[in-house]
């Protein structure tokens, strides 16, 4: 009886000692447990009763809730961090954490920075309208030019960040934000304006833009929408603050000096983020500059037809709301009056940036964006109609809720169609390459629209068709990814 238990006991610490490292081709596990003098024996034990039919019995977890296989002593947690460093595998999104939370911020202020002068535009629209005596379709050009090289850009900057080229990129774009910004400041002909605030903070704003926006999407998973939605309020918080700005100082100092103060704010901002931004994924070097193979996937095709759509009418109301309120309304507002449309406008998009995000964490983003960009095209019809100044001010509420829903909505969506977060930075700077060109020629389209003599009224049109006709391959994605997954359509996309 002695020999047979000796002999047993002898079988299991053979078992125990040797360790399975045939998964890891460069054996890490082996060598890091080596090196670093860890004891493998529970963690061979696993494996040895995984293997032994006997001890293969369903485990619902053990009696602190916790599943079997989860790391659950202190050498198991340190043998996991010490292996996933060696293999240069930074392991799944944390999905919260200090860290995680300050790319959140660094997010909000590019965004406030970035898209708050975008958002804006329609202070300065009116302004060099009556200043530099261009026509309305003239001056729209400088917004569309900085809204499209926001997003043109992003194919570059966006491979780049996979390679690990993110913080020269950062710092490159925000010498070329403010570059812009200050010499706007000293530009008195229209093309002074188009270089400087069309061309360099254009520029700027898609070498910070999409490289940010990758670096988030990193740090998070089941709370991606959120996260997204938190830093996208960043362009609600600058679309309130330099208006404001515009409104309350260009009266008192004069165009130049407002610029600097705008200049100013950005100048402390930036410096912020480029001190807390940091990427959590390592570079990938290899790999082409564009991956035409994503356009095989039907779901990502579609999505990029569908968000193209979307946005050749969605800035629209941005850059002319102003205008419309001093020409269409009876009785029509005032300069300074018709500033708060815009204030409010992007006030009111918090709510907008926030709740379609919070839901889609939940029900899907794809499943959210869609309702919010039927909403969006109804309401610029409606906006046919609207005729008196308090009207005109309950659609801007609405507007300003749903555009909003749509600009935070669409870069989660587009992460979430994309599994491997190696090419992250390629798919997303793709489809922004694509919507460069929509929010080039979008605005300038509906001003020439105006001035063709099928006035507003066409051009509310033609923007709540585009989004109409965006909305319908937005739900051709849904269908797509259904029939790739099986899901049906409560399923989560």
């Amino acid at each position: 009886m002695a020999d047979h238990t000796s002999a047993a006991v002898e079988q299991e610490k053979q078992s125990a000692g040797q360790v399975d490292v045939s998964q890891d081709g460069d054996g890490v596990v082996g060598n890091a447990t080596k090196e670093h003098g860890f004891d493998t024996r529970e963690t061979s034990s696993t494996t040895s009763d995984s293997n032994n039919p006997q001890r293969n019995e369903p485990q619902m977890g053990n009696d602190n809730g916790r599943s079997d296989e989860e790391p659950t002593t202190f050498i198991d947690r340190v043998l996991s961090r010490v292996i996933s460093r060696a293999s240069g595998d930074p392991g799944p999104p944390p999905d919260g954490g200090s860290m995680a939370w300050l790319q959140c911020l660094a997010c909000h202020l590019v965004v406030a920075n970035t898209w708050g002068s975008v958002t804006s535009f329609g202070v300065f629209q009116s302004y060099y309208t009556d200043t530099l005596d261009r026509s309305a379709s003239d001056i729209s050009w400088i917004g569309s030019l900085a809204t499209f090289l926001l997003f043109f850009v992003g194919t570059l900057t966006g491979r780049l960040t996979d390679a690990g080229y993110f913080r020269l990129i950062f710092a490159t774009g925000t010498f070329l934000l403010l570059l812009g910004i200050f010499t706007t400041s000293l530009a008195v002909t229209y093309w002074q304006v188009m270089l400087s605030q069309g061309l360099s903070m254009g520029l700027g704003n898609g070498f910070l833009f999409c490289p940010i926006i990758v670096v988030l999407s990193s740090y998070f998973a089941k709370r991606r929408a959120l996260a997204v939605g938190i830093g996208a309020c960043g362009g609600a918080v600058g679309g309130i603050i330099y208006p404001l700005m515009v409104r309350q100082l260009l009266p008192q100092i004069g165009f130049p000096w407002t610029v600097r103060a705008i200049g100013l704010i950005q100048l402390i901002t930036m410096g912020v983020a480029n001190i807390i931004a940091k990427p959590r994924l390592k570079p990938r070097k290899a790999g082409p500059l564009i991956e035409l193979s994503a356009f095989k996937e039907l779901e990502y095709t579609f999505y990029a037809i569908g968000a193209f759509l979307n946005f050749l009418g969605l800035y629209f109301p941005y850059f002319y709301l102003t205008a419309y309120s001093r020409e269409e309304l009876n009785p029509p507002l005032t300069y300074t009056s018709s500033l708060n449309l815009l204030l409010l406008l992007n006030g009111v998009s918090i709510i907008g940036r926030l709740l379609p995000n919070y839901l889609a964490d939940r029900v899907g983003l794809v499943n959210v964006f869609i309702p919010t960009s039927l909403i969006a095209s109804i309401l610029i019809f409606g906006w046919i109609g609207v005729r008196t100044p308090s009207a005109l001010y309950g659609w801007s509420v609405l507007y300003g809720i749903a555009s909003a829903g749509i600009q935070s909505l669409f870069p989660a969506a587009l992460s979430s169609l994309t599994t491997d977060l190696q090419r992250l930075g390629v798919r997303i700077g793709m489809i922004f390459t694509i919507v460069s060109f929509a929010t080039l020629t979008g605005p300038p389209i509906a001003g020439a629209i105006i001035s063709s003599g099928a006035g507003y009224p066409g051009a509310q049109v033609f923007a709540g068709s585009s989004i109409a006709l965006g909305c319908g391959f937005l739900c051709l994605a849904k269908v797509a990814r259904m029939r790739r997954t099986g899901d049906g359509w409560r399923g989560k996309v």
